[in-house]
């Protein structure tokens, strides 16, 4: 009997949670309601469908509601009676600028602006520069200036602006350069100066001096020039490009504009060797 007497209180307790939701639900079904069984019926049925020729047009609907609001029988009777007003298109000076207008032309003029101002940096890109800096005549200073500049940078001289290194050129070869070098160099090199692009001739790498060998020496794969440019070893396939020089009343000039080819392999005028260690092996990494 233990066992039924441990169940009563179980099932008196699942008696009251049953009534509970019971009227739980009863009092949502008061408090929505419910459809008749005509009207259910009603609204199974099939709905009422307009032919074409049946349904009204907009128009005669916009007409109906006006005469319904006028109380008028015609159109001609509701506009004489003052209800309607003729439609007036409106001043364009009174509405101003829409907000589509102002959007659109702002477009316009971003895309104007941008390409206004492409296109102004593509003229001057490709402007020729008349005056200063690389690509012109640049005037460098009397050969004595040079010369003392020259000696006091170990032997090199690096100017920026023209991209280019000047160096002297030793009087006693000046009869083995006569034989390979074009007169535009020629009038410098007898001045006792030269003037070099900075670019190595075989990838474009920028060469820097080596104060120790005193040579040219390209980082990048390893090619060697003397000091007026000369290739002593490496890959490049031909000595360091020059520039036209130009003396006037000792006044070195040299235009930058115009790049003469570097000196064939196997072309060495002042027979320089190294005067120390290489900064770069040549041939090398």
């Amino acid at each position: 009997m233990e066992p039924l007497f441990f169940l009563i209180p179980v099932l008196v307790l699942l008696g009251i949670v049953g009534l509970v939701a019971s009227a739980k639900r009863r009092d949502r079904g008061d408090a929505i309601g419910e459809l008749a069984r005509e009207t259910r019926k009603r609204d199974r049925g099939e709905p009422e469908v307009l032919t074409a020729d049946e349904r009204p047009s907009g128009r005669e609907v916009e007409r109906s509601v006006v005469l319904a609001r006028t109380g008028a029988t015609t159109i001609a009777e509701a506009q004489a009676s003052g209800d309607i007003e003729a439609f007036v298109p409106p001043d364009p000076e009174d509405v101003g600028v829409s907000r589509r207008q102002f959007f659109n032309r702002s477009i316009v003029a971003f895309f104007a602006l941008g390409l206004s101002g492409f296109g102004a940096a593509i003229i001057a890109y490709l402007w020729p520069q008349v005056t200063g800096g690389f690509g012109s005549a640049i005037r460098v200073g009397s050969i004595p200036e040079v010369k003392s500049e020259i000696e006091a940078n170990g032997g090199f001289l690096y100017m920026a602006e023209g991209r280019m290194w000047i160096t002297e050129y030793p009087a006693g070869a000046l009869n083995n350069a006569r034989e390979v070098y074009d007169d535009a160099q020629l009038v410098g090199m007898e001045a006792g100066v030269i003037a070099l692009w900075q670019t190595c001739p075989h990838l474009g790498c920028r060469v820097p001096e080596c104060p120790t060998s005193q040579w040219f020496e390209c980082p990048c794969h390893g090619s060697q020039y003397n000091r007026v440019g000369e290739r002593t070893g490496g890959p490049a396939p031909r000595g360091m490009d020059g520039f036209a020089m130009e003396v006037v009343n000792d006044v070195l000039t040299v235009d930058t504009g115009t790049i003469i080819e570097g000196r064939p392999l196997g072309v060495d005028t002042t027979g320089q060797e190294a005067e120390g260690p290489h900064c770069v092996t040549a041939g090398g990494h």
